[in-house]
């Protein structure tokens, strides 16, 4: 009789994805291996919780899942990778811009002082509010709004990361950065061409751009500046 992997064998299996997937990748990414710190954050987080119920057999694989309203939850590897291009620092706050399922903003509770979440899809936010409440993360506020205006409240940022992909780099993020903090973004056409940027902001409030990776992200939707004032849940 064959009995299926346990949860802690697929986190295993995923860390160790995740590994092999930065060695190939090190060439464009520049990163050799992930900061051990992450992929603690990785490890913790119960990546299974995250997705819907029929296919958590599958959550731990390094693929990208639907979670529903057209939305996924990226893949483990850019997960990891987003994050520590990122650099979080223990009393750092981070903006990130597009919740999903709450799963990034998770691994970043894990690693910062705070976390604030935007998601444009009324449903999905309160979803992720309602699971990030259940599983005991209380450093983490998410807002139903459009996050091509960021969250200018709570500004400015230490680091900022957006979760789908955007025509261009929405001005306000930049702005919202901190000198010395660091802007993650995918840009590019819907599902293709898309690059991960890295944005780092210097002393002087200038930004350096790095092209990182080819990637694959949802669209960033909204209104592109027109969003009505966000609810909290």
């Amino acid at each position: 009789m064959l009995f299926a992997p346990s949860r802690q064998a697929r986190i295993h299996e995923m860390l160790r994805t995740i590994e092999a997937e930065c060695a190939l990748t090190a060439g464009y990414t520049g990163i050799r291996a992930i900061r051990p710190e992450v992929m603690a954050a990785m490890a913790k987080v119960p990546r299974d919780e995250f997705v819907p119920p029929e296919i958590r057999a599958h959550a731990f694989v390094n693929n990208a899942l639907p979670i529903g309203d057209g939305q996924t939850i990226s893949q483990p590897f850019i997960v990891a990778l987003m994050t520590d291009l990122l650099n979080p620092e223990k009393d750092g706050v981070i903006l990130e811009v597009g919740t999903g399922s709450g799963y990034q903003a998770a691994v970043l509770a894990e690693l910062v002082r705070q976390v604030y979440s935007l998601e444009i899809i009324p449903e999905l936010a309160v979803q992720a509010a309602g699971r990030l409440h259940r599983l005991g993360y209380g450093n983490i506020e998410v807002r139903g709004a459009d996050g091509h205006r960021g969250w200018q409240e709570h500004a400015p940022f230490d680091g900022i990361i957006v979760t789908a992909a955007a025509s261009h780099v929405p001005p306000p993020l930049t702005e919202q950065l901190r000198p010395g903090g660091r802007l993650v973004i995918p840009v590019g056409l819907p599902y293709m061409n898309q690059e991960l940027l890295l944005i780092e902001k210097d002393a002087s409030g200038q930004c350096h751009t790095r092209d990182v990776l080819g990637v694959a992200f949802v669209p960033l939707t909204g209104r592109e500046g027109h969003d009505e004032p966000g609810e909290d849940y």
